[in-house]
This record gives C-alpha cells, structure tokens and sequence, in this order.
C-alpha cells in the first residue's frame, strides 16, 4: 500500500538502490562441460558477489525457466522441484554453447531498521538520512528479476550469448566470452522493455581463482551499452537495477533486476572455484 510522504523517498531511491542493490544469480558447478555430463545449478543471493543465500526452487516465483541450445528451446520449470537442493539437476546431451534463463518475481517487505542498516552499509547517505526523517516502518517491493548463466559444453560454439529474449529487463553480451584471450572486450547491452536504457548503472564483478571480488562500476550509454575487458581468469558477474515508483498498490516501488554470469579461462578449463561460494567441492 502507499504511505504518506513515499514519493521523495522513493524517488531518491532510484537513484541510489540501482546501483547497489543485492542481487540474485545463477551460479553452475562448473561453465566447463562435457556432453552427457550432469549439470548442478544453484541460485544464489548476495552483494558483491558474495555468497548472502540460496534458494530451493519454488515454482509460484518462477514464471519462466528455460535451456536454450542453438536453435533447441528446453522449458525446465517441469524438470526442477520444489523439494530440489538446488534449482536444476539436468544432463546436457548438446554440445556447443547453453545459455540458461531463469525469471522470478515476488513482494519483498523489509524492516525499517534493516533497511537502514542496507543503506548505511552501501554509502547511500543521503538517502538514508531521508529514510530516517520519514515515518515509514517498513517498505515492499515488487521485484522483478531476470538471470543468465551460459555454459560450454565440449565446444563453445553457437551465437545463444546475444540471444535477446525479449524479457523487461535483460543483459545480452555482444562477443562470445569462451572463445576470447586476455585482455579482450566485452560489449554487454542493457533493455528495458526491449529498448536500450541509457545511464543504467551496471557492475561488472570477477570473482578471481583464489576468491577475490573484483567489481568494476559502469554506465550504458545511448545504445544501451557498457565495455569491460577480461582482464582476470575466473567467473564473471554483469548485474544491472532498475528502480521505479510502482503502480501496484500492493507495493511502494518495483525493480527490475538482470545478471549474467560466466566463466574466462586461458586455458580452456575452468579450476574448482566453486566451492569459494561456501558450495562445496564436488561439482
């Protein structure tokens, strides 16, 4: 529901919540693999790309699901259970390049004083100066959130990289990560209802062999798009925020939200970095 005196403080927070809010990821146990081989999928919460949570699959969140391989589309919300550990146990049968989607959207109600702490804790002063001025004891969110992960399987071959899926809000990388070298570009684009946005905030993170967390702050521009280079072998984040007033009234504001993870390695295999997610070393 709305609360008197919201609309400055929501709209303060466009500004600020865009550029350092949590983000939801999928992360697989490794983006190196072989065909017929079994893929463990888990999603994941957390800031700075560090490991806050993960989340049993639950299918009322969950509006889309999909495996894409070339031209072959896999629906996976059939698959996946809400009783799973993860999100998806599947084997892959294709070679080539897969890129994953998962959709999830829900109302998120924060505690006034969380909310603060959250707000303290990423810099955000004037905005947390507003929050503690107002009256408001708690806010609700409807958050929308669109993830990708691709995977190589035997080869990276195939174009799914820059598939645009014409979801609300999306992340499209414009060269094929698993065939570049050190050093190389990256051209991520971001949409937002199927246009480029410009001056989106995008964060770019490498989480580095050894664990390291190296983020990298950009801005689109009228295209929509952001450059960064694989300057570092490990797993790549691309996270982008949107932040609007909601229209609901059951909510005080909504987001959109996008990540895309992937992995770069010179040598064409990626080391167990997984378990520096708190996941354990088995893949």
């Amino acid at each position: 529901m709305k609360r008197l005196g919201f609309l400055l403080f929501a709209l303060l927070l466009i500004i600020g919540f865009a550029a350092s809010s949590q983000d939801y990821f999928l992360l697989p146990g490794s983006f190196y693999m072989k065909k017929g081989q079994k893929l463990n999928l888990h999603l994941l919460s957390g800031n700075e790309f560090q490991k806050d949570a993960e989340y049993k699959y639950e299918a009322k969140k969950v509006s889309k699901f999909t495996l894409y391989e070339g031209s072959k589309k896999t629906d996976l919300s059939g698959v996946s259970k809400d009783t799973a550990s993860n999100v998806l146990n599947y084997s892959l049968e294709n070679s080539g390049l897969a890129l994953i989607e998962l959709v999830k959207s829900e109302n998120i109600e924060s505690e006034r004083n969380k909310f603060l702490k959250y707000l303290d804790n990423e810099g955000l002063d004037a905005i947390a100066e507003d929050a503690k001025n107002s009256n408001q004891q708690y806010f609700v969110e409807k958050s929308n959130r669109y993830l990708k992960t691709l995977i190589a399987v035997d080869k990276p071959n195939g174009k799914d990289f820059d598939k645009p899926l014409g979801e609300d809000y999306e992340i499209i990388l414009q060269q094929n990560p698993y065939k570049a070298s050190y050093g190389d570009d990256v051209t991520a684009q971001i949409l937002f209802k199927s246009k480029p946005i410009k001056d989106a905030v995008v964060i770019v993170y490498v989480k580095s062999i050894n664990g390291n967390v190296f983020p990298q702050k950009l801005s689109s521009d009228a295209q929509g798009q952001v450059y960064f280079k694989l300057s570092r072998e490990g797993i790549y984040m691309v996270s982008s925020v949107h932040v609007e007033v909601s229209k609901d009234k059951d909510a005080d504001f909504e987001s959109w939200g996008a990540t895309y993870t992937f992995a770069f390695s010179n040598a064409d295999s990626m080391p167990n970095t997984y378990r520096e997610f708190g996941l354990g070393d088995k893949h």
